[in-house]
């Protein structure tokens, strides 16, 4: 079964939202796949929507983020392989929290491994792991960290297991982790020129194409590095079109603007580089997806960690604010999950 991680070189684009949203969909639409979500964001976004919104999940997230091995995170699972760098722990799966036992609106086939800002701190330290000299294969068997940890889980599992991975907008040690351990990325973007410039660097990072300057500098690290050491990396699986602007029903000229140089942007790249595509036969413009800029159910997702096949249109009441959730603007976002999922 198939890694997906959700990841663009630029922020702000809802790919933590979409990670939720996704993962709670594949788990109720395959009640008989063992979903796991790895947050490897240090800000925990998804971490916190899957244990129910706020301030339910952000109470609970401080529950597992204990010292030394009480520290029921990625963080606490990062921290132990520091100790044991090149050889896997005995009891990696016990990082795995059970969802759906913090916030039962969660699939109960969902698992999380929960996000941690220590991440962000132990991020150097892994780094420099990497580099060590001895063992000559030290770097490989330090990026294949996360990789270890979804072989350790499945191992623990009588059903299939599908993971999906939450990534940092940053290429940081630890997005390398996950951009390793992952078979495809879903690239999701809002329709601006960083997030163009976002797509292109994820092509020059991991791939060494594209933009030449960028590229020319990954090739002196993470991709010649990689290629060198056999480490196989993911292909680019989806493309969502993130708040998606409409007019009168339809997508606004200024959305239509940007959206479309984005889109000819990857359809070079498809044209030019179709090995690292996972469908490299299929029209690019066909792996598109559209969500839209309906902020209201988007807004009572995030905070009540409800999985929009959980969520019911009418008046909700966030944090003493009323919040309206249209039945047209829910039946369109489900709209749009029902194809992002087909698509995994």
């Amino acid at each position: 079964m198939s890694s997906y991680a959700f990841w663009n070189n630029k922020g702000g684009v809802g790919k933590s939202f979409l990670c939720f949203a996704a993962a709670c969909e594949y788990a109720h639409q395959n009640p008989d796949i063992d979903v796991v979500v790895i947050d490897l964001c240090p800000q925990a976004n998804t971490s916190e929507m899957i244990l129910g919104g706020q301030p339910e999940g952000a109470k609970t997230i401080k529950k597992f983020l204990k010292t030394g091995v009480d520290r029921i995170s990625v963080g606490g699972y990062l921290e132990q392989r520091l100790n044991s760098p090149f050889q896997q722990i005995d009891d990696a799966e016990r990082y795995t929290i059970q969802a759906s036992t913090y916030n039962d609106k969660i699939p109960g086939n969902l698992s999380l491994v929960c996000g941690d800002n220590l991440v962000e701190v132990l991020g150097e330290a892994i780094r420099q792991t990497a580099q060590l000299v001895v063992p000559v294969t030290a770097w490989k068997k330090v990026i294949s960290w996360i990789k270890d940890l979804q072989d350790a889980i499945r191992e623990t599992r009588d059903n299939d297991c599908v993971f999906f991975i939450d990534c940092n907008p940053s290429f940081a040690i630890y997005t390398q982790l996950a951009v390793v351990a992952a078979d495809n990325l879903v690239i999701p973007f809002t329709a601006d020129e960083s997030s163009r410039r976002g797509i292109e660097n994820i092509i020059a990072l991991l791939y060494g194409q594209g933009d030449e300057y960028i590229a020319s500098f990954a090739r002196l690290s993470f991709f010649k590095r990689a290629k060198e050491e056999g480490i196989a990396l993911p292909r680019l699986h989806t493309f969502i079109s993130n708040r998606v602007t409409l007019f009168d029903g339809e997508p606004s000229k200024a959305f239509q603007a940007a959206h479309k140089a984005i889109k000819a942007t990857i359809e070079s790249i498809f044209k030019k580089h179709r090995t690292v595509f996972a469908y490299p036969k299929v029209a690019v413009s066909d792996r598109f997806v559209d969500f839209p800029d309906y902020h209201g159910v988007s807004i009572v997702v995030s905070l009540t960690g409800t999985p929009i096949h959980k969520l019911k249109a009418g008046p909700k009441t966030i944090n003493g604010e009323r919040i309206q959730v249209n039945i047209g603007s829910l039946n369109s976002y489900k709209d749009a999950l029902k194809t992002l999922v087909e698509f995994l």
